[in-house]
């Protein structure tokens, strides 16, 4: 007996707590990043602030877990559409991965916004925790597909007089930990990479590319195409 009424409390907490996340996300849908607020939630749910701290302390543990969340699910996303090409189209595995990024934004542009977009006032994220783990999983997926290009790709770059310390140390060290041959130009061109895959997303999502293009996703493929034409792909 003592057990089924610990399970039915744990699903009912689950519910709970998958209820205010989905409040959160619309309320960033709706508002941005700087509507989300625990008592508008508690509100919403006939629920007191007081009551609602038992779920998250503070706005910032649900801002944080709301991070890991959909920065999880968009690394899930990347991950699988790249792990469907084949290792030796290092091509389609970029076109792939940028395309996926795009296809998510346009669907869930509050996301976007959450993790790539308007900074939340005052939101002081944790130094580690799913999130990070989450970005880093990024980090070497972005980069994995740079080393793959590389031998392809490194004749045709402009970052011969990279060095190391043009990057954020802790990023250094994770590449070169995991990527031990490749040149920091090579991670200049991962950062370069990321910027021409996100450039016209962000354009799209924040309304200034679809006045100019009645076809953002066309504008966005020939992009990627140049992008791997670019690396001598």
């Amino acid at each position: 007996m003592v057990e089924v009424v610990k399970s039915r409390r744990e699903r009912l907490r689950a519910e709970a707590t998958q209820e205010i996340k989905t409040i959160a996300l619309r309320l960033l849908a709706e508002g941005g990043p700087d509507a989300i607020s625990l008592r508008a939630i508690a509100r919403e749910m006939g629920m007191t602030a007081g009551a609602l701290y038992g779920y998250y302390a503070t706005r910032d543990d649900l801002i944080t877990t709301l991070i890991s969340d959909v920065y999880t699910a968009l690394v899930d996303r990347v991950e699988a559409a790249r792990d469907a090409i084949s290792e030796d189209d290092p091509a389609g595995r970029i076109i792939a991965w940028g395309e996926t990024v795009r296809a998510w934004a346009v669907a869930d542009p509050a996301g976007f916004r959450l993790i790539y977009g308007d900074p939340v006032l005052g939101y002081q994220p944790p130094p580690g925790g799913p999130a990070r783990t989450a970005e880093l999983r990024a980090c070497t997926g972005l980069i994995g597909l740079t080393a793959a290009a590389w031998p392809h790709a490194a004749r045709y770059q402009s970052d011969g007089d990279a060095q190391w310390s043009d990057f954020d140390a802790s990023l250094v060290d994770h590449v070169r930990a995991d990527f031990p041959e490749l040149p920091p130009a090579a991670l200049a061109l991962a950062l370069r990479m990321w910027g021409r895959m996100h450039g016209l997303i962000a354009l799209e999502v924040y309304g200034h590319l679809r006045p100019q293009s009645q076809d953002p996703a066309k504008l966005y493929h020939a992009e990627m195409l140049d992008l791997v034409r670019s690396l001598g792909l």
